[in-house]
């Protein structure tokens, strides 16, 4: 079991980081450079259950923090890679639904609305872990928002990710004792999903030339 200081110190350290990467997402808008933060986000909460797994002394969560790491900053940001080297020339998410400065203000307001509904949760047990819950709900918004606002196929994934990375933190920082089983059978339907919409993406360029959201409607009209 580590020392307090150090576990807290440490804790913060990692919802720092998977808040930070959540905003960078937002900031950012070449596919390359998202990926690049998203395989860093997933650094991030690997560190977070590693944290945990040495407070708690657990070498379940020792298992499930390698398992993590190696998942969603190794596989996920794998896949990623591969479907954005299919994607031509579309490299950069150019025609956003909000802008740069827009979608930071965005993500100020979302913390600020995450810090107010996660309090009641945050009072059943105050604690070093639940105190972070907050910087989860963070990320599982901005996730969402990146999901609503980005057009192309790939960012939307990414949004996509984020917001189950955000339910990850949320579930470890609520109770440690989240089964090895549960968290890998989260895990291989994250890698199922990301797999049959990383398919959808190659037919929808291969159908279409593209996969802007937008000009796949105006071939619907």
């Amino acid at each position: 079991m580590v020392d307090e200081g150090l576990y807290v110190q440490l804790l913060d350290l990692a919802c720092g980081g998977l808040l930070l990467t959540s905003v960078l997402v937002l900031w950012r808008r070449e596919l390359a450079v998202i990926i690049r933060v998203f395989a860093l986000q997933g650094l991030a909460l690997a560190m977070l259950v590693g944290v945990l797994a040495a407070h708690e002394n657990s070498a379940e969560l020792w298992a499930v923090a390698a398992g993590v790491l190696v998942l969603r900053a190794g596989v996920l940001p794998h896949l990623l890679w591969r479907a954005l080297a299919s994607a031509g020339e579309a490299r950069r998410e150019t025609r956003p639904l909000v802008n740069v400065a827009a979608s930071l203000l965005a993500a100020a307001v979302l913390t600020l609305l995450a810090y107010a509904v996660s309090q009641p949760l945050v009072q059943l047990a105050p604690s070093a872990a639940t105190q972070a819950i907050p910087v989860g709900m963070t990320v599982v918004l901005i996730g969402f928002f990146v999901l609503v606002t980005r057009r192309r196929a790939l960012s939307q994934l990414v949004g996509f990710l984020l917001m189950d990375n955000g339910i990850t933190a949320v579930g470890f920082l609520t109770t440690a004792e989240v089964g090895l089983i549960v968290e890998l059978g989260v895990s291989l339907d994250v890698l199922l999903a990301v797999l049959v919409l990383q398919i959808l993406t190659t037919r929808m360029r291969e159908t279409f030339g593209d996969t802007d959201l937008d000009e796949l409607r105006e071939l619907r009209d």
